[in-house]
């Protein structure tokens, strides 16, 4: 299972989540390009080792595990897998 980054992340991109990661699956991060360009953060569900200690930094409760997340934030399941598609 991955975790999600859902709406609440949108216009915030607080990053504190990226600094904790400990397999670097949180972008963009504040030195991509990419940053200035989306409004939100995503979870690369192929990297993602489901550890949950992004959940806790998240300041504005923007991420779930995919089975946890509110019904109304399923899109954010695709909208970050699309994000990693090449």
């Amino acid at each position: 299972m991955t975790h999600v980054i859902g709406e609440t992340c949108i216009g915030t991109k607080e990053t504190a989540c990226v600094d904790v990661c400990p397999v670097d699956c949180i972008h963009p991060r504040k030195d991509e390009p990419a940053f200035e360009q989306v409004d939100h953060l995503t979870i690369d569900p192929d990297a993602c080792i489901d550890c949950g200690l992004c959940v806790d930094e998240c300041p504005v409760k923007a991420i779930y595990p995919e089975a946890d997340l509110p019904p109304e934030w399923n899109k954010y399941i695709q909208i970050n897998a699309d994000y990693y598609k090449d």
